[in-house]
């Protein structure tokens, strides 16, 4: 059976608290400085803006208005900061002041539709302003949203090209070479996913390829426990991972982590056993529904079918220096469906699984 480590987590916590304290240094100070977008202080619990930080690009412009949008929700949880919200608006207004420094970065023929999704941007964040005079907090925090959803778009449009190229020892592997949406229906309710390829293509494009084949049709829920952890993936009968019918084998998949600051993926080797210690994943387990690959405790290639979802708990697992984090392969994030997810118990069952977008970039092996 699968099995992750919770009780060694429960035990080895004091001790890492320990050594936090030891230090003298918070969590965030621990991480090395590296290429990744990602910025310091708290670390990020939301997948949407896990997902746009983990996108392969390099413009510090859109980064400025991201993380200017992202923040307004944090200071309206903190006691509706007026102020704070009125100057991160005024932050991403003079972002959107200078259009081409955002467009330098989007190829020549997508610069039409960036442009619009500027044009909006600035309106809509004129929009905000106004509502900040009246401090109607839900009707803000829609509008963020909903410009927050333009500015992915617009990451997104940068991208040019797959970063880097996956080891020829996987090339009998699918691959997603860019990033799918799954729609996953139970019988409690719907569920959105995103996976990354660009972060994790093999484990990725063997989950895509799985719910193409309806393999998670049917499928119940195996394992779920309270505010860590909901599995699925193992397929009736004596397997426990998907029999590749080509071959007639299990089709298994490696361990598989693109570290901040690395160009390409580590393979077949946890973050600990590497000696990287302190190094952090581009895909965290630092959010409520991160989707992992599940896989036997002493194989860390050994992954196949059997994914789970994390249920963040801060107080258990906090964010930023999380356990599991380079144990385990996170290859996306929940997105939609949280208050389904929290309901969702073993037994409970998937009605279905689409891939909704993105299927072009799933790449199948030659012959396959």
């Amino acid at each position: 059976m699968f099995k992750l480590i919770k009780s060694w987590l429960k035990s080895s916590l004091v001790t890492i608290l320990l050594v936090i304290i030891f230090l003298g240094i918070n969590t965030a100070g621990w991480t090395p400085s590296s290429n990744a977008a990602l910025p310091s202080g708290n670390a990020i619990t939301d997948g949407k803006a896990l997902l746009r930080y983990a996108l392969p690009i390099k413009n510090e412009p859109v980064r400025q208005l991201q993380a200017s949008l992202e923040d307004i929700s944090t200071q309206l949880r903190a006691n509706r900061r007026w102020g704070a919200v009125s100057k991160d608006l005024s932050k991403a207004s003079r972002v959107l002041d200078k259009p081409s420094q955002i467009l330098a970065s989007v190829p020549e023929e997508r610069q039409p539709q960036a442009t619009a999704w500027l044009d909006e941007l600035k309106s809509g964040v004129v929009e905000l302003q106004e509502l900040t005079q009246s401090k109607d907090k839900e009707k803000i925090l829609q509008g963020r949203n909903k410009l927050l959803s333009l500015v992915s778009l617009l990451e997104e449009s940068m991208v040019q090209q797959f970063p880097f190229e996956v080891p020829e020892e996987y090339s009998n592997l699918a691959q997603l070479k860019g990033r799918a949406t799954i729609a996953i229906k139970t019988n409690k309710g719907d569920l959105t996913v995103v996976v990354d390829g660009y972060s994790a293509p093999v484990t990725a494009g063997n989950f895509v390829d799985l719910v193409q084949r309806g393999f998670y049709n049917g499928l119940e829920f195996t394992r779920s426990e309270e505010s860590y952890v909901l599995q699925t993936g193992d397929p009736p009968g004596k397997e426990q991972g998907f029999i590749d019918p080509k071959t007639g084998k299990y089709r298994a998949i490696p361990l598989e982590i693109l570290v901040e600051g690395d160009k390409a993926p580590t393979y077949g080797i946890t973050l600990e056993d590497a000696g990287r210690y302190l190094d952090m994943p581009v895909l965290p387990f630092s959010s409520f529904g991160a989707l992992a690959m599940a896989r036997p405790e002493s194989e860390v290639n050994g992954g196949s079918s059997q994914v789970f979802f994390f249920l963040f708990e801060p107080e258990l697992t906090p964010a930023g220096r999380n356990l599991l984090d380079g144990r385990y392969s996170v290859f996306g994030y929940l997105t939609e469906g949280r208050d389904v997810l929290d309901k969702l118990k073993a037994g409970d069952k998937i009605e279905s699984a689409t891939v909704t977008q993105g299927i072009e970039n799933l790449v199948q092996p030659q012959g396959a």
